[in-house]
């Protein structure tokens, strides 16, 4: 166990160099996942669940879109702020209802507020997520994906009819052309 820990503080030293990343606070969330990925597996084997053989290109975009919005709602909307609070510090806010915000403390509070802060990095744990709401309850998650989808295609008109709305005022006061 000594030459592990060593082994471990040798890699450590070599990749980080003056750095300050909290690779164990890394290596800690990497272990949960994996724990749950298994465990979801070994569940859904024990109770005869049967992953798809493969997934159709409708619901690799349903769950795409479903994964850009779930994943961008909980770590940037204003209104999920106080999920994130325990381990981020506001900053300032970030246009259209969303809020910049950085991870603080140490250790895995530190971790955790780097990964619910960052709508890539909850990415993957949306996508499987979903991707297990596939196996256990299909229609479900497909009900809950079409309606996260439904909300970015909703933000998509708003931003773009804003942009057409500006655009028109713009041109409408001779600052722009047509």
């Amino acid at each position: 166990m000594a030459a592990m820990h060593r082994l471990a503080n040798r890699v450590r030293r070599g990749y980080l160099g003056n750095a300050d990343l909290p690779l164990s606070g890394y290596t800690a969330v990497l272990g949960v996942y994996g724990g749950l990925v298994t465990a979801v597996g070994l569940l859904a084997r024990a109770t005869g669940r049967r992953p798809p053989e493969r997934i159709g290109l409708p619901d690799v975009v349903l769950l795409g879109v479903a994964t850009h919005k779930l994943s961008r709602l909980v770590a940037k909307e204003a209104v999920m702020s106080p999920l994130r609070a325990p381990f981020t510090r506001y900053q300032e806010p970030a246009g259209l209802a969303e809020l910049n915000e950085a991870p603080r403390g140490e250790g895995a509070q530190h971790t955790v507020g780097e990964l619910v802060n960052c709508p890539f990095c909850l990415a993957v744990w949306v996508a499987t997520g979903l991707a297990v709401g596939l196996v256990f309850a299909p229609r479900l998650t497909r009900l809950v994906a079409g309606t996260l989808g439904a909300v970015a295609v909703s933000d998509g008109l708003h931003i773009g009819y804003d942009a057409a709305k500006q655009h028109l005022e713009r041109v409408s006061e001779g600052k722009g052309t047509t």
